[in-house]
């Protein structure tokens, strides 16, 4: 890959080009997902819906991400990030303004459901920024990407409440969910105008076959069905969520429905697995050509745990403060806003940490300090200063932004024609665990909500025990069969 132009924030030409708006679509994505979480409370006086039904909206709103994740890498894998990333912003500002102008919950609830896909947005700038950038900067390129875009939801928790009241009376809170999705579809526009899948030069690697994950081995096929199933429990986790148990919005007959099509679902991706994959069964890959599927797993844990509490705090911290220290609207939101703000700084410190001490050091260092964060968080009262609360979110939060930095740069390092369906299966893993954690506040006080978080960060530790320093080339065959070999570390 030529890479002739230095990494230089000020610059918008070439690799740097892309960089910034790959993270302004992301960022915009974030936006449009999480646009409901600082005016919930406006929505439910609006609507006249429960706290329950309240927080069915936050589960609903992550639930279809996970298989939105998977099914975009592959797309992105497939057709490139370009018209990928432009249909996906076109795609999401039709149920934002379905959202903006529901008359009851259930068209709330669809609604946010939809939006899940908006949501796979930041699979797809993954594969793009590690198209146009060496190993030696990949971290901190992923890092910026992801920490940039992700503070989309903290500029949501700020600007969507200071929106609402602009235009005022009770109407408010929906022209300003209207707002952000008129600037989700603008984008769609510019993006596809204004990007290239790869450099000039380069060749953008293409996975072979469409409809699942390819692996190297027989035990890694099997390792892969077995990673699918935490996926299909947490949507069944919703189907649960939306049943007579929960909000009573569907019946048990329509639950059990659900059940059966979820199984339906697991068993179809199973059988296009084997199909993408059963060569493998009778003809051995070559070694030169093989991965490791347990780098896969491990990145999954660990998202699991990183992204999967960034998006159930995210979503609850609005409201835990108002609860907690009486705080109106605005000033809950932005003090919400707080956990996401940090991705500004922690995710590229993550990917820079990452480049510059190795994975795995950086990895231990940022689950550690995430677990400690959490169980601090855990403590939290009414009777603290609001200061002191504040402090300690900060503290968590940088160590989980910095961990959801340290696991994407190692993503692009593992295989890069399956990089787009690597991250996402590894941020389907993120929306498996905000579903989980969701469900876990649904049914449990806030300081053991934070507890289960901080025991989760064991299985990251665990997974980050079994995972390999990236080191040396991977090896990518090019159509006219020559071996072209990229650099990892």
């Amino acid at each position: 890959m030529k890479q002739d132009n230095k990494f230089n924030m000020l610059s918008f030409t070439g690799k740097m080009k892309i960089l910034h708006l790959s993270w302004i679509a992301f960022f915009i994505t974030f936006v449009v997902w999480f646009n409901h979480a600082p005016l919930l409370g406006s929505i439910a006086k609006s609507l006249d819906i429960s706290m329950a039904q309240v927080k069915t909206l936050l589960i609903l709103n992550v639930a279809l991400t996970i298989p939105a994740r998977i099914i975009i890498g592959m797309l992105t894998d497939k057709f490139g990030p370009r018209l990928t990333y432009s249909f996906l912003l076109f795609a999401g500002s039709l149920p934002c303004f379905w959202f903006a102008f529901a008359t009851d919950f259930t068209q709330l609830a669809m609604a946010r459901l939809l939006l899940g896909f908006v949501g796979a947005g930041f699979v797809i700038g993954i594969r793009m920024v590690s198209e146009w950038f060496p190993a030696n900067e990949l971290g901190i390129a992923e890092g910026i990407y992801g920490g940039w875009g992700n503070f989309g939801s903290a500029a949501a928790a700020i600007a969507m409440p200071t929106l609402a009241l602009f235009f005022g009376g009770e109407n408010g809170w929906r022209y300003a969910v209207a707002m952000s999705g008129l600037i989700c579809l603008a984008f769609s526009v510019i993006w596809y105008f204004n990007v290239s899948d790869s450099p000039k030069g380069s060749t953008y690697f293409k996975s072979k076959k469409m409809g699942g994950l390819e692996v190297t081995s027989k035990g890694d096929f099997f390792f892969l069905l077995l990673m699918k199933l935490p996926m299909y429990i947490a949507l069944g986790l919703v189907g649960w969520k939306l049943s007579p148990h929960g909000v009573a919005l569907i019946s048990n007959t329509m639950t059990t429905v659900l059940y059966v099509i979820f199984a339906a679902i697991l068993i179809y991706d199973c059988v296009s697995s084997y199909r993408v994959n059963k060569d493998i069964f009778h003809t051995p890959v070559p070694e030169i050509q093989r991965y490791q599927f347990k780098q896969v797993a491990a990145v999954n844990i660990l998202y699991f745990t990183t992204f999967g509490s960034e998006l159930a705090v995210v979503s609850m911290l609005p409201l835990f403060f108002a609860d907690l220290f009486k705080l109106d609207m605005v000033h809950a939101g932005l003090v919400g806003s707080l956990f996401a703000f940090m991705n500004l700084v922690a995710r590229p410190s993550g990917g820079w940490l990452s480049d510059r001490f190795g994975r795995k050091k950086t990895l231990m260092f940022v689950i550690a300090g995430l677990a400690m964060g959490y169980c601090a968080m855990s403590m939290i009262t009414n009777a603290w200063p609001l200061f002191l609360a504040v402090l300690v979110v900060i503290a968590c939060s940088f160590c989980v932004q910095a961990g959801c930095g340290a696991v994407f740069a190692v993503v692009p390092l593992i295989k890069r024609r399956l990089t787009g369906q690597i991250a996402g299966m590894t941020g389907a893993y993120g929306n498996t665990g905000g579903v989980f954690f969701l469900t876990v506040l649904s049914l449990v006080d806030y300081s053991t909500f934070f507890i289960v978080i901080a025991a989760t960060a064991i299985l990251g530790i665990i997974a980050i025990l079994f995972m390999n320093e990236p080191r040396g080339h991977m090896v990518e065959i090019n159509e006219d069969g020559s071996v072209e070999l990229i650099k990892v570390g």
